[in-house]
């Protein structure tokens, strides 16, 4: 029984994925107001503090216009969902599905946002990276834990009036230690700091998002219910 149920999970998870592809495809709003919002952005840092920036300041750049970008794109996953077709999709689909399919979706479009804003920033400002693949890996598990982060609380918020003030205050004390953990990371790829235990650094991020995501889990479904 398990097994199926499991199956089931999967295929409803896969079909409500593709049509949060579908959508924004459709609509292409979001992404392109992203688009001009990162480009945009670097092109002030770049105007104000000219194209020698040192690795710490390019760091903290790189981070503060992500975390921005991310809240911008994710913001909209369940404010932007209608009373009637909340209700529709509780009438069809699992809960785990629904938060499921909409973290895999807002993890691929932070990523793209990360790496977008990576490129840009390569050709704007240069690249101080030294441990590339290092720095890859912490963009990943940056954008997942931003993903995970802003969906649940994007879920929260859109039961309230003031849902984006209410997003900003939930989403802070979650964020502040992923921030310090990944610009301290990105530091160490940018070889500014040296330290061969590094992965215990990269062992929190994992642990905070499995976390993350557990209770997204949990809390999900009472949620949805409401």
């Amino acid at each position: 029984m398990s097994y199926f149920v499991a199956m089931n999970l999967l295929r409803q998870t896969k079909h409500l994925f593709l049509k949060e592809i579908r959508l924004e495809l459709r609509q292409k709003y979001a992404i392109s107001g992203i688009l001009l919002y990162v480009i945009s952005t670097v092109f002030v840092v770049y105007i104000t503090l000219g194209q020698q920036v040192g690795g710490a300041v390019w760091a903290a750049l790189f981070w503060i216009i992500v975390l921005f970008a991310s809240v911008n794109a994710v913001a909209k996953s369940f404010v932007q969902e209608s009373a009637k077709r909340q209700l529709y999709y509780y009438s069809l689909a699992n809960p785990a599905a629904v938060i499921l399919s909409k973290v895999l979706y807002n993890s691929l479009l932070l990523l793209s946002i990360s790496f977008l804003a990576l490129a840009v920033f390569t050709i704007v400002l240069g690249n101080p990276i030294v441990h590339f693949w290092l720095f890859c890996q912490v963009l990943f598990l940056g954008s997942v834990g931003f993903s995970i982060t802003f969906t649940f609380i994007s879920a929260i918020s859109a039961k309230a009036s003031q849902s984006a003030t209410l997003m900003a205050i939930l989403s802070f004390p979650v964020i502040i230690p992923m921030l310090i953990t990944l610009i301290r990371l990105s530091k160490i790829a940018i070889n500014l700091m040296a330290d061969s235990a590094y992965y215990k650094d990269m062992l929190i991020l994992v642990c905070i998002d499995v976390i993350l995501l557990s209770l997204s889990f949990m809390l999900f479904p009472f949620l949805w219910r409401d």
